[in-house]
């Protein structure tokens, strides 16, 4: 079974990832023994995707996916877009960003609440180009937060066709939907037409 670093910390990401690649042995920073911030100073999520994942392809070699994912608010200038770990602070947990983006938007009407997940993420393969792919999923901005799956945005992130924020629904029902989903299922086709070996 092939091996791929995933260039995260985040469990939660990490298990989406998994789930999306079984027939991987999908292993995060701290399993592949990698500690070190990487410093995404990139202005679009690709950017932040590549000069993530070909830093940790220079520390550990092999094959290297990485992503760079957030929230775009129409109302809000499409914020906190690639700050949106960093949006009120690093350390801010997301029931405090998401308490406060509702507190921002709560005049604002349903038709104006109109909100994206985007997921950039890069492609690393030893000896080959680096190669990216983009997913998104339309969605509003709810009026409550609502659901305990996911992680991050998800409890206020709310799409119309599911009457269902992102929260509120299983792994596998995410998974196929999600910005990061379909990121990786164009990742995985690439990975599927090029062998990736060394």
């Amino acid at each position: 079974m092939k091996t791929i670093t995933f260039a995260t910390k985040n469990k939660g990401k990490l298990s989406e990832i998994k789930a999306k690649l079984p027939e991987y042995n999908v292993i995060g920073m701290e399993e592949a023994g990698i500690d070190i911030d990487v410093e995404e100073n990139g202005l679009t999520f690709e950017e932040n995707a590549v000069i993530k994942a070909e830093a940790i392809a220079r520390l550990q070699g092999g094959i290297v996916i990485a992503d760079d994912s957030g929230l775009e608010i129409d109302c809000l200038n499409k914020a906190p877009g690639v700050l949106s770990a960093r949006f009120l602070g690093h350390d801010t947990s997301y029931d405090f960003k998401n308490a406060k983006i509702l507190e921002m938007l709560k005049d604002v009407p349903d038709e104006k609440r109109t909100a994206r997940f985007v997921c950039a993420m890069a492609l690393v393969c030893p000896n080959k180009k680096t190669r990216v792919a983009r997913g998104t999923i339309e969605g509003i901005i709810g009026h409550s937060i609502e659901g305990g799956n996911g992680f991050g945005y998800d409890p206020i992130f709310y799409v119309p066709e599911l009457k269902k924020t992102t929260a509120q629904l299983s792994m596998e029902e995410k998974n196929k939907i999600s910005h990061r989903g379909k990121a990786l299922d164009m990742i995985r086709r690439m990975l599927d037409e090029d062998t990736c070996d060394k």
